[in-house]
C-alpha cells in the first residue's frame, strides 16, 4: 500500500500542501493555465512548469523530481494523446482545474490547484472519474441486473461531497446494507484498476443476493491535496475515516435499509482501518476485512519494493537503489525524531508527518479482537501487496473470537481475482472479476450475522 499513491497504478502524485493566503488579484484564466501546464509536461518543458510552483511545491517537487515523476507516469499510461475536457471549481481559497487527459493506455485526470495569483500549489494525475472514460468492464455472470437497480447518492462530510451509487435489490426491504471502503490512493467509486472494477463486481453481485451496497468516490480523487482543512495535518481521518462514517450514517437514514444491519467492507487500507472505524461507530453491525494489513504500512512498502525487485531472480544495482530508498522511508517514518509539521518523501509522494504519527502504534487486529460485532477476514494467497503474514496476524489476534470468521483463497490476488503463478502489477491490466466464491461467502456471512444486543 502506498499512501496517496494508487495502490495498483503507481502514478506519481505530488499533493498540495498548505497554501499561502494572499490578497486577491484579477483572476487569471485558470482553464488556459491548466492546459498550458499539461502541454508543457508532455513536451518535457519541466523548467517552465517548475517555475510556476509556489514555495512549498518548489521544495517538494524540484524540477528533476518532476521530470522523473512524469517519466514514470508515461511508462505506465503511455504518451499523452489529448485533453478531452477542462473543469474549473473553487476549492477553499484556490481554484482546482481538472483536465481529463487521454493517454495511450489510460484516461487520467490532471488536477492542478492554482492560487489566486496563478501559482501552482498542487499537481496530481489520478484515474479519471469522468463519464467519458471508456470501460471494458462487463457484468460478471453472478450478477443479475434484473434483480436490482441503482440510484445516485451523495456522501457528505462538511464541505466535502462525494458522488456515490446506491445499489438496491428489487422490493421494499428493509435490506441489510454494506458500505464499500477503498484501499490507499485516489480511487473512483468502483475502485477501477485498468479494465477491472472490483467494487462494482461486489455491488452487483451482493445486490443480486438481496443486499444493498453503497460505494462512493474517494475524497483524495475528487479533492486531491485539498482533502483536509489543513493539508499539513492530513491523516487517515481525512483520507478515509470521516467519509466512511458519513456513508454509514447515510445508509442508516434510508427508508428501505435495515439500520440494525449495516456492515462495513474495507479493502486494503479500508480493511486496515475497519476495526478503528467500527470501534467508534455503534451503527456498524459487522466488518469485512478484504486484504487488510496488520503490519505497519511502511513495512509493506519495503516488502513490495523487494518483491518487485526480485521478480527476475536477481537484484540489479538499480533495484537495490529502490530497496534502499524504501528502507530509508521506513526508517524516517519509524524514527522517534519524526515531528509534527514536517514531511516524508515516500518514493516520490510528499506526505505530512501527521499521517504517519497518527498511525504509530495502531494495531488493527488487537482492536478487532475487542469488538463485540461479527468480523469476517478474507485474504488472497497470490496477493503480493498484503501478504499471508498479515492474514496470520488476524488469525492470531482473533483466535477464539466467537464472532470471527477467516477465509483464505489460494488462487486470488489483491483484487480477489483468480490467477496462476506469482502476481504482478501487469496482472491488473487484464480483465477479470472478483471471484464468485468470495461474493457468495460474503453474502452468506452477512445473512448469518446477527447484531448482538447492547
Amino acid at each position: 500500500m502506498k499512501t496517496f499513491l494508487s495502490t495498483f497504478l503507481a502514478i506519481p502524485v505530488c499533493l498540495c500542501l498548505a497554501l499561502a493566503q494572499e490578497q486577491p488579484k484579477p483572476a487569471p484564466d485558470f482553464a488556459a493555465l491548466g492546459r498550458t501546464v499539461v502541454i508543457q509536461l508532455a513536451s518535457r518543458q519541466f523548467d517552465k512548469v517548475a517555475a510556476q510552483f509556489d514555495e512549498r511545491m518548489a521544495e517538494a517537487l524540484p524540477q528533476a523530481k518532476l521530470a522523473e515523476s512524469w517519466d514514470k507516469l508515461v511508462a505506465q499510461a503511455g504518451t499523452l494523446k489529448g485533453i478531452r475536457s477542462v473543469r474549473v471549481a473553487p476549492l477553499q481559497s484556490n481554484q482546482l482545474v481538472t483536465l481529463t487527459c487521454a493517454f495511450e493506455k489510460a484516461t487520467l485526470d490532471a488536477k492542478i490547484a492554482f492560487r489566486a495569483d496563478g501559482r501552482i500549489g498542487g499537481l496530481s494525475f489520478v484515474p479519471s472519474e469522468s463519464e467519458e472514460t471508456p470501460s471494458d468492464w462487463a457484468a460478471p455472470d453472478y450478477a443479475k441486473p434484473s434483480s436490482f437497480h441503482e440510484q445516485p447518492a451523495t456522501v457528505a462530510d462538511g464541505q466535502w461531497e462525494l458522488p456515490a451509487t446506491l445499489t438496491l435489490p428489487a422490493g421494499n426491504g428493509p435490506f441489510p446494507a454494506i458500505v464499500l471502503v477503498h484501499g490507499s490512493g485516489p480511487h473512483d467509486r468502483d475502485e477501477t484498476i485498468g479494465p477491472n472494477k472490483p467494487f462494482k463486481d461486489l455491488a452487483w453481485g451482493l445486490a443480486s443476493r438481496g443486499m444493498a451496497v453503497l460505494r462512493y468516490t474517494k475524497r483524495t480523487l475528487k479533492y486531491s491535496g485539498e482533502s483536509s482543512v489543513d493539508p499539513t495535518a492530513f491523516t487517515v481521518k481525512d483520507e478515509t475515516i470521516d467519509d466512511a462514517r458519513a456513508a454509514v450514517a447515510l445508509l442508516a437514514h434510508q427508508p428501505n435499509i435495515d439500520p440494525k444491519r449495516i456492515f462495513f467492507l474495507g479493502h486494503s487500507l479500508g480493511g486496515y482501518l475497519a476495526p478503528r472505524i467500527a470501534a467508534e461507530d455503534p451503527q456498524i453491525a459487522g466488518i469485512i476485512v478484504m486484504a487488510g494489513n496488520t503490519r505497519p504500512i511502511e513495512q509493506l512498502i519495503v516488502e513490495q519494493v523487494r518483491y518487485m525487485a526480485g521478480r527476475e531472480g536477481k537484484i540489479s544495482e538499480e533495484d537495490q537503489k529502490h530497496i534502499d530508498a524504501a528502507e530509508e522511508v521506513a526508517r524516517q517514518i519509524e524514527s522517534p525524531e519524526l515531528k509534527p509539521g514536517t514531511s516524508v518523501n515516500v518514493l516520490g509522494s510528499i506526505t505530512p508527518s501527521s499521517y504517519w504519527l497518527d498511525l504509530r502504534g495502531y494495531q488493527p487486529a488487537a482492536i478487532a479482537a475487542g469488538l463485540k460485532i461479527p468480523v469476517l477476514v478474507i485474504q488472497g494467497g497470490r496477493d503480493y501487496q498484503v501478504g499471508e503474514a498479515d492474514f496470520e496476524g488476524w488469525k492470531k489476534a482473533l483466535d477464539g473470537h466467537a464472532n470471527a470468521t477467516l477465509k483464505f483463497y489460494p488462487s486470488l490476488n489483491h483484487l480477489f481475482i483468480a490467477g496462476t503463478g506469482p502476481s504482478s502489477p501487469g496482472e491488473y491490466a487484464r480483465p477479470g472479476h472478483v471471484s464468485p466464491e468470495v461474493v457468495q461467502d460474503i453474502a452468506a456471512w452477512v445473512t448469518a450475522a446477527e447484531r448482538p444486543a447492547k
